[in-house]
C-alpha cells in the first residue's frame, strides 16, 4: 500500500488522543538514518515525551526459518538481519535491556501495528556526540560506555527479548548476513574510487579474502550484539547510578553477534574521531568488568572490525556515488583509515594483502 501522509497524520492525532497526549505540543526532531521520525511532546502539565513515527513502508524483517534464497529475494533487512524500524522489536528489546539493567527510555504507549510508540524523554543533548562537544570529557564517557556494554556481555544472550507485552526472537548474526554487508565494498567503492578496479580476477580473490575473515568470526564466542553502539546513540543520564548512566537508544536491530563488533562500533566510529585516550578508557574498563585478555579482544576486534570496516566503506561509498550525499566524503576518508589499522592486526592478514593489491592507497593510510 502507498503511503498516504494524511492518513498517517490521523493514525498520529488518533494514537496521541488514546494516548492521554492529545493536547500536547508537538516539535518534530527529524528523521534517523532510518525511516523512523521522532517529535518531542510536551504535554498541558509540562511532562514532555518523545514520539516515534516508524510507518510500517521497509521491507519485512528475517523470518527465523527463511534460507539464504529467500532472505535475498526479500530485500535488504532479512538478508542483513535488520529489525526494518519494527516498532514491536524496539519495545521488546526497550523492556529486555531495562530488565538486564541498563538504561533505556521507558514506553508509556505504543501501536505496534502502526508503528508508532510513544517514549520517555531522556533529554535534550544528551548524546554523548553532543556533550563532547561541548566540552565533556571523552575518556570518561567512553570508561562508562565501556563498564555498560561489559554489563551486557557479562550475561546470556536471549532467544526472545519481552517487553510491554511484545516478543521479538534475537536471530544470530550469521555468515550471509555478514557476507552481504562486507559486499558493499566490492561493489561499491569501485563505483566511487576508479583507482580499484574490480576485475573478474579481483573479485575471486576479493571472494576468497571475505570468506577466510567470515570463517574466522564464525570462530569467535558470541555475545548479545546491539549492534549500533555509538556516540549518536548513547545519552548520559547523570540523575543515575552505574551502567544506568549510559542512556541506549537505537538497539531494534540486537542480535547475537561478538562483543567486538559493539565495541568497533563504539571505538572505530566512523562519524567522529575517537581519541586514542577515550578508545583506550573503554577498552580498559570493558577488559576489567569481563577478565577478558587484551590481546584476545584486539585480535577479535581485527576480525569483526575489518568486517564491519568494508561494511561501512562500502556504504558511504554508496551514499556519495548513488545518491549524492557528498557529506559522507569526510567520513569515508575516516572510515579507511579505521578499516587500515585493522588491516594492521596479523588477525587480518589475508584481507590486509587483497587490499595492498587492489587498493593501495587504504592501507597508506594508516
Amino acid at each position: 500500500m502507498a503511503f498516504d501522509p494524511e492518513l498517517r497524520s490521523e493514525q498520529i492525532r488518533a494514537f496521541l488522543a488514546d494516548a492521554g497526549w492529545g493536547e500536547a505540543a508537538r516539535q518534530p526532531l527529524g528523521q534517523d538514518a532510518s525511516t523512523r521520525r521522532y517529535e518531542r511532546l510536551t504535554h498541558p502539565d509540562g511532562r514532555s515525551a518523545i514520539l516515534m513515527d516508524a510507518p510500517p513502508v521497509e521491507d519485512e524483517p528475517c523470518p527465523p526459518d527463511a534460507d539464504e534464497e529467500t532472505r535475498r529475494t526479500m530485500g535488504w533487512n532479512a538478508s542483513t538481519r535488520l529489525a526494518a524500524s519494527r516498532v514491536d522489536a524496539f519495545v521488546a528489546l526497550a523492556g529486555e535491556l531495562r530488565r538486564r539493567g541498563l538504561s533505556t527510555p521507558d514506553i508509556l504507549a505504543h501501536s505496534s501495528a502502526d508503528g508508532l510508540a510513544l517514549i520517555e524523554d531522556l533529554g535534550e543533548r544528551r548524546e554523548f556526540a553532543r556533550l563532547i562537544e561541548a566540552g565533556a570529557v571523552e575518556p570518561d564517557l567512553y570508561r562508562a560506555a565501556g563498564e555498560a556494554l561489559a554489563h551486557l556481555h557479562t550475561q546470556p544472550a536471549p532467544n526472545i527479548a519481552e517487553g510491554h507485552g511484545e516478543r521479538w526472537q534475537i536471530l544470530p548474526f550469521d555468515a550471509f548476513a555478514l557476507k552481504t554487508n562486507a559486499d558493499l565494498f566490492a561493489e561499491w567503492l569501485p563505483q566511487f574510487d576508479t583507482r580499484l578496479e574490480m576485475t573478474p580476477a579481483a573479485l575471486v580473490r576479493w571472494e576468497t579474502a571475505r570468506d577466510h575473515l567470515i570463517a574466522q568470526a564464525m570462530e569467535i564466542p558470541r555475545a548479545f550484539t546491539l549492534r549500533d553502539y555509538h556516540a549518536e546513540n548513547l545519552l548520559w543520564l547523570d540523575g543515575r547510578a552505574g551502567v544506568e548512566r549510559v542512556g541506549l537508544l537505537d538497539f531494534q536491530d540486537a542480535v547475537l553477534g561478538w562483543a567486538a563488533w559493539d565495541l568497533a562500533m563504539l571505538t572505530q566510529d566512523a562519524r567522529r574521531a575517537v581519541s586514542e585516550d577515550a578508545r583506550r578508557a573503554a577498552l580498559a574498563a570493558y577488559l576489567d568488568q569481563t577478565g577478558r585478555s587484551a590481546a584476545e579482544i584486539e585480535a577479535e576486534l581485527a576480525v569483526i572490525g575489518t568486517l564491519n570496516a568494508l561494511r561501512i566503506t562500502g556504504l558511504f561509498a554508496r551514499l556519495i556515488a548513488r545518491d549524492g550525499k557528498p557529506r559522507y566524503r569526510a567520513f569515508l576518508d575516516r572510515q579507511q583509515a579505521l578499516l587500515a589499522r585493522n588491516l594492521a592486526h596479523p588477525a587480518a592478514a589475508d584481507m590486509a594483502a587483497y587490499v595492498r593489491e587492489v587498493a593501495p592507497f587504504i592501507t597508506e593510510a594508516a
